[in-house]
């Protein structure tokens, strides 16, 4: 059994990381510029290496219990293995989930100085969120195999309605006709006014909540949908909740200075969608396999997901240069 101390390390740990981000590294409200993006986007990647590193150790001589989940017991190497298979996994996912996040910064234009702090609560909120579903989703596949069929028709489908929407189509489906949205334009009071980076102002003697609130919402509510898709493909890995926590952490940690690396010429990689729907369609199949016992070896499900991103970024790229030849 997995021992608590590691769980309340880990937490403290993430929390420290992203105390030292807000409080050190992006105290003031500014736009990031794309060397620093890219600079913090490589350091998210190397802790989450550098933790890689930390599961080997950890499941190969058992601390904390890891490496004795009694449904999944594993040595070092095959966690390391499902570990970064995780990782990749929901980093790929995540691609989708920053395409609709910049369409909401620009639905209720939010200046650029303030996306990293709508970022950074809605994170926080989200981890909350994906804890409480991977706790779940990991205690019920073990008792209800079944589900495994369910969370495949899942994938399915949603790499079905990618495959039908278009970017424009998301944007009407998940913000201007979001209930939430209107319900909260008509019960409470929204300011359109400058935000100076506040959640809520006074105005005209009461307290109103202004558009950056309603799009730290909008954040959190499409996040909670996405995790719906996510978190059973990891789950398609490995039901270690530990791994599964982990590697879902460590992608999501890293996915603000992503977006900002990726925010200026985002709308240009519109091949990746294509392989965000192999990519679904793969791990969908994967799991309906696992109940008829049988399983894709994570290391070709490893190597397939990186083949897929690979060529949706390869061919977005000759794409883009095509265009710029004409």
């Amino acid at each position: 059994m997995i021992s608590t101390t590691v769980w309340i390390g880990f937490v403290a740990l993430v929390i420290f990381m992203m105390a030292i981000d807000l409080g050190v590294f992006n105290k003031r409200d500014h736009i990031p510029s794309a060397k620093e993006a890219l600079r913090n986007t490589l350091v998210w990647i190397s802790l989450a290496v550098l933790f890689g590193g930390f599961i080997y150790y950890a499941y190969e001589h058992k601390l904390w219990g890891l490496g004795t989940y009694e449904y999944e017991p594993m040595d070092g190497s095959t966690a390391m293995l499902n570990y970064f298979t995780g990782y990749l996994l929901e980093e790929a996912l995540s691609v989708d989930n920053l395409f609709v996040i910049a369409l909401i910064f620009a639905r209720f234009r939010i200046p650029k100085s303030y996306q990293h702090k709508v970022l950074f609560w809605g994170i926080l909120g989200v981890l909350v969120f994906r804890g409480l579903l991977i706790g779940v989703g990991t205690a019920l596949v073990h008792y209800f195999v079944s589900l495994f069929y369910f969370f495949g028709l899942l994938l399915l489908y949603s790499a079905y309605k990618m495959f039908r929407q278009s970017n424009e189509d998301h944007l009407d489906e998940d913000i201007d006709n979001n209930k939430v949205v209107r319900m909260i334009r008509r019960f409470y009071p929204v300011s359109t006014k400058a935000t100076h980076g506040h959640f809520f102002v006074e105005e005209n003697g009461k307290r109103a909540m202004t558009t950056l609130m309603v799009a730290l919402i909008v954040v959190e509510l499409t996040d909670v949908m996405f995790a719906f898709d996510s978190v059973p493909a990891v789950l398609s890995i490995t039901t270690d909740p530990f791994l599964v926590f982990s590697s879902n952490v460590f992608a999501i940690l890293g996915l603000r200075s992503l977006f900002f690396v990726l925010s200026d010429f985002m709308d240009r990689f519109e091949h990746l969608k294509y392989s965000l729907i192999a990519i679904l369609s793969f791990i969908g199949i994967k799991m309906i396999l696992i109940p008829l016992k049988i399983h894709i070896p994570v290391l070709l499900s490893l190597g397939l997901i990186a083949v897929f991103l690979l060529v949706g970024i390869v061919s977005s790229m000759r794409a883009i240069r095509s265009e710029a030849t004409k």
